[in-house]
C-alpha cells in the first residue's frame, strides 16, 4: 500500500475500500437493497449514462497510456475475458433461454474494473500490471461489443447500430480524450482525482442504487413470472464471477496470480450495466448487476484476510 499511495493512485477508482473489508462493501450492499425497495427512483435512471461517463473521465485523468507495460499475461487475460462472455451466453441459453444467455454475456464480457488497481494495491501486488490490464481491456471490449452488440440482440438496422456505437463512444472514447485533453493544457489536473475519491465513489454507489430501481420496477410493473429467471441470473452471474477469478489467477502466473485475478474477476459492470438498460432491458441488465454484489463480498473477505495476515504469496 505505501507504493499506492506514494504513486497517487488511492483514489484510482469508484469502489476503492476506505479500509480492508468493508465500510465501501456495505454502501454498495445498501445501495442494492435500497433501489430494491424503491422502485420509484427508476425515474432517475436517465442519468446512468452520464454517472459512468464521470467515473471513467476521473479515472482517465490520473492515467498516462505511455507509462503502461502490456505483457503476455494481459493477451492471455483478454482472450479469457472474450471466452468467459461467450460461455456464459452459452449457459444462459441452457439454463434460462435468452434473457439469462444476455445477462451472462453483459455479467462475463465487462473489463476491468478502475478499482482493481486499488484492490491489488491493498493486498500487496504490482499496481502498473492491473493499471495495464484496465486501459487494455476497456479499450479493446469496447471495440467488440460496437461490433458484437448489434448482432446479440438482433438489431440490424443502420440506426440501431449507430446508437449502440454513440452508446460506447459517450462512456470510453469521449471520457478518455476530454481527459488527455485538460491533461495536456493543464498538467496539474492529474492530481485531481486524489481529491475526487469520495466523489467517484457516491457517484457508483447513487448509479447502483438507481440501476437497482429501475430493474425493481421493471420487475414488479412490466415483467410476469420472472422469479425464476432472476434467480437463473443471479446464479450464473456468481458462477461467472467465480470463474473468472480462479481463471484470472492461473492466466497470471507466474509472478502475477493475484494481479491475474483481479484483473479478470473484478469488472468494470458500470460499463456493461449502462449498455444493457439503454439496449436490452433492466432484467437483462441484473446479470452485472448482481456480478457488482459477487465480486464485492469475495474482495471483501481477501481484504479481510489480508488485514489478519491471512496474505496469500505469489505465485
Amino acid at each position: 500500500m505505501p507504493r499506492l499511495r506514494r504513486r497517487g493512485l488511492a483514489w484510482f477508482a469508484p469502489g476503492a475500500p476506505m479500509r480492508p473489508g468493508s465500510i465501501r462493501t456495505l454502501a454498495i450492499l445498501l445501495a442494492l437493497g435500497l433501489g430494491a425497495l424503491c422502485p420509484w427512483a427508476a425515474a432517475g435512471s436517465a442519468i446512468v449514462p452520464w454517472s459512468v461517463a464521470t467515473m471513467l473521465f476521473i479515472v482517465f485523468l490520473g492515467t498516462q497510456l505511455t507509462r503502461t507495460r502490456p505483457r503476455p499475461a494481459h493477451g492471455r487475460l483478454l482472450a479469457a475475458n472474450l471466452a468467459i462472455a461467450a460461455a456464459a451466453y452459452g449457459a444462459g441459453w441452457l439454463v434460462g433461454g435468452r434473457d439469462v444467455a444476455l445477462a451472462g454475456f453483459f455479467a462475463g464480457i465487462a473489463p476491468t474494473a478502475a478499482a482493481a488497481p486499488v484492490v491489488v494495491g491493498l493486498l500487496g501486488g504490482d499496481v502498473a500490471f492491473v493499471v495495464a490490464a484496465f486501459l487494455l481491456s476497456n479499450l479493446a471490449i469496447a471495440g467488440v461489443l460496437a461490433a458484437t452488440l448489434p448482432w446479440l440482440l438482433g438489431l440490424t438496422g443502420g440506426i440501431e447500430i449507430l446508437g449502440i456505437a454513440r452508446s460506447i463512444a459517450l462512456v470510453v472514447a469521449v471520457p478518455m480524450l476530454l481527459a488527455a485533453t485538460i491533461r495536456r493544457l493543464h498538467p496539474a489536473a492529474a492530481g485531481w482525482p486524489r481529491r475526487l475519491t469520495d466523489v467517484s465513489f457516491g457517484i457508483w454507489v447513487l448509479t447502483l442504487f438507481l440501476v437497482t430501481a429501475k430493474a425493481s420496477h421493471y420487475l414488479r410493473h412490466e415483467a410476469g413470472g420472472t422469479t425464476a429467471v432472476v434467480l437463473a441470473i443471479a446464479g450464473l452471474a456468481a458462477a461467472t464471477c467465480a470463474v473468472s477469478f480462479l481463471l484470472g489467477r492461473v492466466l497470471g502466473r507466474p509472478g502475477f496470480a493475484r494481479e491475474g485475478a483481479q484483473s479478470l474477476g473484478q469488472k468494470n459492470t458500470t460499463f456493461t450495466i449502462y449498455l444493457a438498460l439503454a439496449h436490452a432491458s433492466p432484467l437483462i441488465a441484473l446479470g452485472p448487476t448482481f456480478y457488482v454484489l459477487w465480486h464485492n463480498l469475495w474482495n471483501a473477505w481477501n481484504l479481510h484476510r489480508a488485514a489478519h495476515g491471512m496474505r496469500p504469496g505469489r505465485d
